[in-house]
């Protein structure tokens, strides 16, 4: 790997770990390029400030989310069970500290409002709509416009994380928003 991308690669990981440990206002700009052992020029080279450094990280934390999701259901066939298993994934990768924190408490604030928005649909939409679509094609769902339902489904989605995150206790509340969430879902069967 070039010298460039192996700085870019550990900035990146280097602002995960603050980030995640302490949250994004709580993390400078000379803490991250000490811990990453590079000057604040290669860390200016490579993001334009401390924000775009958090917005890479935010997408890096949402490619993986999506990446986790898509893989752990890849083995399920059945339309319907794919729409539950993938609720089902996503509220346990609500708990992960690093989604928690960078993609939940911190990006919408940081990133504000739009553009957290268009960065969570950019990488969550593509699945909730092929997994809407492959249910309504299977006469599992009603048929309906598939872009709408989505994204009230990947509302739905954002409610429960938040839940889920801003709990005083993360597993009890996956617990907990897990029966509703599904009950929404069972809703939509044709």
């Amino acid at each position: 790997m070039p010298r460039g991308e192996v700085t870019r690669a550990e900035l990146m990981r280097v602002g995960r770990e603050l980030f995640t440990a302490r949250g994004y206002s709580g993390v400078g700009t000379e803490e991250i390029v000490r811990a990453a052992s590079v000057t604040r020029g290669a860390l200016y080279h490579h993001f334009e400030d401390k924000r775009d450094l958090f917005r890479a990280v935010h997408e890096e934390v949402e490619a993986g989310l999506v990446e986790s999701i898509a893989r752990r259901i890849g083995q399920v066939e059945d339309p319907w069970e794919l729409l539950v298993t993938g609720a089902r994934i996503f509220l346990d990768e609500c708990a992960d500290p690093a989604f928690m924190q960078i993609a939940l408490l911190d990006a919408p604030s940081v990133l504000g409002w739009r553009e957290w928005r268009e960065i969570d649909a950019r990488y969550g939409m593509g699945l909730v709509v092929a997994s809407l679509e492959n249910a309504m094609a299977a006469g599992v769902l009603r048929r309906q416009e598939v872009r709408p339902l989505a994204h009230l489904v990947l509302a739905a989605l954002g409610e429960a994380a938040f839940l889920i995150a801003n709990s005083t206790d993360a597993d009890a509340a996956r617990r907990e928003v897990e029966p509703p969430l599904i009950a929404l879902l069972e809703g939509l069967r044709a």
